[in-house]
This record gives C-alpha cells, sequence and structure tokens, in this order.
C-alpha cells in the first residue's frame, strides 16, 4: 500500500459513518477547501469525516518546472486540451487507494466513501472514482476535466456511480466545454450524472457548495 499523504481532517460528529476524501486543485493544499464543511449544511446526525489531502511537491512542465503540489504533470495544453503525465495520474489513484483502504481500515466501508475534487484534485477524483475495485458511494468533480480517458477502458470500470459535475460558465482556466465533455463521457460509460453550470470563473460559489451539501446528503443519509 502506498505511504498515506498528510491530511486536514475535520469530523462533523463523534464516530463517523461515512468519509468525504476531497482533493485540492494544482499549486494548492488542503487547507483550500477544509472551510466550507459547515457551509454544507450536512444534517445533525450524519457524523462525516472529511479528509483533505495535501498532494505531494512535483515539477510542473507547463509551469516551466516549477516546483508546487500536485496530482500529476502537466506537460502542455492547449486552447481546449490538457495533455497530461499518464503515469503521474497512475501514480496518483494509487495514492488515493490507500486513502480509501486506510478509511476502510478505520471501519468506513467504499461504498459510504465519497471522493470529491477541485480542478485537478477533480480530475483525479473521476479516474480514481471510477476505477476504484469497489463501488464507491459517490463522486463529486469540481471545475474539470478527464485527465486521461484511455485510462476508462479497463473491464473494471464501475459504472451506476451518482457524481455531482459543477463547472463555471466564465471559467478562464478549465474551459466549460472541457467539464461538459468530461461530464458526458462519465455519463456515457453508465453512470449517473447530475450537472451544473454557474456563472463564475474558476472557483467554487454559494450555491454551487449548498447543492454539493444536498448531494452528499442525499447519497449518506
Amino acid at each position: 500500500m502506498s505511504e498515506l499523504l498528510p491530511c486536514v481532517e475535520i469530523e462533523t460528529g463523534p464516530q463517523p459513518t461515512a468519509s468525504v476524501i476531497w482533493l485540492h486543485g494544482l499549486g494548492a493544499d488542503g487547507h483550500d477547501f477544509a472551510a466550507i464543511v459547515p457551509e454544507l449544511g450536512l444534517p445533525d446526525g450524519l457524523a462525516t469525516r472529511f479528509l483533505f489531502p495535501h498532494a505531494p511537491h512535483m515539477p510542473i512542465t507547463c509551469n516551466n518546472g516549477y516546483v508546487m503540489r500536485a496530482w500529476y504533470d502537466i506537460l502542455y495544453f492547449d486552447e481546449i486540451s490538457r495533455h497530461a503525465d499518464t503515469d503521474g495520474v497512475k501514480a496518483s489513484i494509487e495514492i488515493i487507494r490507500a486513502l480509501i483502504a486506510n478509511e476502510n481500515a478505520r471501519g468506513i466501508p467504499s461504498e459510504r466513501i465519497i471522493l470529491a475534487g477541485f480542478s485537478q484534485g477533480g480530475a483525479i477524483a473521476y479516474t480514481a472514482g471510477l476505477l476504484h475495485p469497489e463501488q464507491l458511494a459517490g463522486i463529486v468533480a469540481l471545475s474539470t476535466y478527464l485527465p486521461a480517458p484511455e485510462l476508462l477502458t479497463s473491464d473494471a470500470l464501475q459504472t451506476n456511480t451518482p457524481v455531482f459535475a459543477a463547472h463555471g460558465t466564465g471559467d478562464p482556466v478549465v474551459p466549460f466545454a472541457l467539464g461538459q465533455q468530461a461530464a458526458s463521457k462519465v455519463e456515457q460509460l453508465g453512470n449517473t450524472v447530475e450537472w451544473h453550470a454557474y456563472p463564475m470563473p474558476h472557483s467554487v460559489c454559494l450555491p454551487e457548495i449548498q447543492a454539493i451539501g444536498r448531494f452528499l446528503t442525499k447519497l449518506l443519509s
């Protein structure tokens, strides 16, 4: 099993019965989304453990080799596509599997675990969630895309996974069309996608956070 990444950990109640593993975007860290937990509006009785892992540091080719926290290298990008290091994507899948296995060991079964992520973190949430050996409770994919669609051809690919996908219509970092393409592809693979579009740039907004809270509540209650 891969060595566990350090995480910011928040529990909404004693003896959690569910876990949400939330992956940050390129250059951020696990603190980036920790503050939104109270804004999700989860029911008082839904004790949930939130894990916000810190991605490893690595040089990013498209950023002139600058070292930052990242889930994989981005070799280059053009107007609509992002060309990810597929081996790096695979390495992050193993990292996420280790976090899920650790939650299993703490008493949370896979069907009570949700993978969430923003931007590059959402790309890994999509890929690791759909390729996990056991079905997860769901996936939350925010302002993101599929980094290595060729990986989503395995016989072990999960279907019937509930997915919350959202994107800003004015996103200058990850084009809105990329988010639409990813959600459409994931739906074509047999998963149920709840799609949301918001008038915002590459960010999150309160109505989106509240909608995520309702999605989590529906899946975990």
